[in-house]
């Protein structure tokens, strides 16, 4: 059984937008709140995080996680890697280095902005982190879990999606070749990112989404880091084909593997 729990589905600025007073950034429902994307699996009682951003550590609190066994990063950019230092009560809980499955390039960006942890005399209560290196070209084992990476370009810069069994999780893409999408091929689960309605030059639109999860054919399908243009939660969502849902944050599900 794999359990999915939706940490944030919104955009890098997150919804509500500070200062922005539109029907979405003003909704009292609460599934039009969403904080930066990220997810969390539960499997062969391991917890998995996909993404830290800037609000993971509202998430983790939120959700109640008291303890994390690695993290995948899917690229560099801030509103999925800046929630690093906040990996700290983990360490102290466990005693253990946090492992960080990433890119080399995402490491190297995390070694920039994360200087003081990785630096040969690291600050005394730093994060303690171990990097696994990801080829694109090959799965690679979190305990029992295999993990298959997926390819794609979020504009021109390269984006890892993941692949666990028959559930494929892809953030922040715009293309993604034939080849990659064969290896998705069969998948149950799909969780895609749709930014809005119009075009965009790194992410894919909502029509564009809806074209892929279509070629994909997956039994049901999730829309996340959504842009508060998208619209409003309810509105969309009965839009949708009926295989297509938008998640929300907290959302929980229970997959079959």
């Amino acid at each position: 059984m794999l359990k999915i729990r939706f940490l944030g589905t919104g955009t890098s600025q997150g919804i509500p937008i500070i200062g922005c007073d539109c029907s979405v950034c003003t909704s009292d429902d609460p599934r039009d709140q969403r904080l930066r994307c990220a997810i969390l699996l539960e499997i062969d009682e391991q917890q998995i995080v996909i993404d830290i951003g800037p609000d993971f550590r509202q998430q983790m609190l939120r959700s109640k996680v008291d303890r994390l066994d690695a993290v995948l990063l899917t690229h560099e950019h801030n509103d999925h890697i800046i929630g690093l230092d906040d990996i700290r009560p983990f360490n102290f809980r466990s005693g253990k280095d946090m492992p960080i499955y990433a890119s080399s390039a995402v490491q190297e960006t995390l070694k920039q902005r994360f200087s003081y942890i990785f630096s040969p005399n690291p600050y005394p209560g730093a994060p303690s982190v171990v990097l696994r290196t990801i080829d694109a070209k090959e799965s690679f084992q979190i305990g029992n879990t295999t993990v298959i990476p997926i390819e794609a370009l979020h504009g021109k810069l390269p984006v890892l999606g993941f692949l666990i069994d028959k559930f494929t999780y892809l953030t922040d893409i715009k293309t993604i070749s034939d080849t990659e999408l064969e290896k998705i091929k069969g998948t149950q689960l799909l969780v895609i990112s749709a930014l809005h309605h119009k075009e965009h030059h790194a992410h894919l639109n909502l029509s564009q989404a809806l074209e892929l999860i279509e070629k994909i054919d997956p039994a049901r399908a999730y829309l996340t880091h959504l842009s508060h243009r998208m619209g409003l939660h309810d509105t969309v969502e009965k839009s949708l084909p009926h295989n297509v849902l938008i998640a929300h944050d907290n959302l929980e599900i229970d997959f079959l593997i």
